[in-house]
């Protein structure tokens, strides 16, 4: 069967092996139509609204050491910061009195935010009437247990690769299983869960992103978050060939077409990486963006990779611009939570 017609099967059944998903990836003649397909997936299943995430970075410290993050413990490049609860909690405010629906709390795995610390936070923010979303690494199970009984109601950890050495060379001190046992256990424990992938790592294959988008598939996820790896001249990945938008654009397409009623973020790494990125993403199967309210210095100083699209925007002005933005391809800001399954309020 040739690359159009697997697209075509795909785009009503919602299934494709692992040596059709390689096919796909390997056959760029095929591009517009996959784009296309995931474009209509995703009007059929979540329609034309835009999810908006209120994104709070409020840690840049990490006990990890990840060979592709600028955020690794041993970067002393980079400038530290750790925002204290009332910080947050007055970040988490402003998103309610800018009409965001959701925030999300994203830090490195910083050891200082225990659960008997974000706990309370949580109910405090949970009373503002956001949904949350938390995205702050691998925790024992009784973590996630406490923060979803104080009102957390998804949680972001991406697995990166699926390849398991792969995982583990670029994760030093990491475990595979443990990250797989944390996404169980979130999963068992009612989050909406979110993972997703670095598109363009080195030794990657397609073989490995097909891989990948299965192993979305067999989880059940809830939300997945990808993008092109950006070298950051501060890690040991610095001299990694040049990212290429390309990639990620067509995982995204298929995991759009294989899971057709999840959320799909278009990345800030995509914008970064070219000017439209994030308009390309939102017309292949994207339907979240993630607008940083993160205010002052922290938002230059959450250096994931370079040249982090928008972080010198004022928070206060992100919305009225993607609202313009989103018209010119047919979109519009949604005005629920954006749960999944999309009927599902929070």
């Amino acid at each position: 069967m040739d690359s159009y017609q697997l697209i075509s099967r795909a785009e009503t059944t919602h299934n494709l092996t692992e040596a059709e998903l390689l096919q796909i990836l390997q056959d760029s003649k095929t591009d517009p139509a996959l784009f296309a397909a995931a474009d209509r997936v995703r009007k059929k299943y979540v329609g034309n609204a835009v999810h908006l995430r209120a994104l709070i970075e409020f840690t840049n410290i990490c006990r990890n050491s990840c060979s592709y993050c600028g955020l690794r413990c041993q970067n002393q490049a980079v400038t530290r910061y750790r925002m204290n609860v009332e910080q947050i909690y007055t970040l988490a405010q402003k998103a309610a009195q800018w009409g965001y629906k959701t925030i999300v709390l994203q830090g490195g795995e910083d050891p200082f935010f225990t659960a008997e610390l974000l706990v309370p936070l949580l109910r405090r923010i949970k009373a503002l009437g956001l949904a949350i979303t938390l995205s702050i690494g691998e925790r024992p199970r009784c973590d996630y247990e406490a923060f979803k009984q104080a009102g957390a109601d998804r949680y972001l950890l991406r697995i990166e690769t699926t390849d398991k050495a792969l995982y583990e060379k670029y994760n030093p001190g990491m475990s595979f299983e443990n990250r797989l046992r944390c996404l169980q256990d979130l999963k068992q424990l009612g989050y909406e869960t979110g993972t997703g992938i670095l598109v363009g790592l080195p030794g990657q294959t397609p073989l490995s992103l097909a891989k990948d988008i299965l192993f979305f598939k067999h989880l059940g996820a809830d939300m997945i978050g990808l993008g092109p790896f950006i070298p950051n001249p501060d890690t040991p990945l610095k001299d990694a060939p040049a990212p290429q938008l390309l990639p990620a654009l067509k995982v995204m397409a298929l995991t759009r077409l294989l899971l057709p009623d999840i959320n799909i973020p278009a990345t800030t790494a995509m914008e970064t990486l070219e000017p439209q990125g994030r308009q390309k993403a939102l017309q292949c199967g994207a339907n979240v963006i993630m607008p940083n309210i993160t205010e002052g210095e922290a938002r230059v100083n959450y250096a994931l990779y370079p040249g982090k699209a928008a972080a010198a925007q004022a928070p206060q002005n992100l919305q009225e611009q993607l609202a313009q933005n989103l018209k010119k391809i047919g979109r519009y800001i949604g005005t629920g939570y954006g749960g999944h399954p999309p009927q599902r309020h929070c």
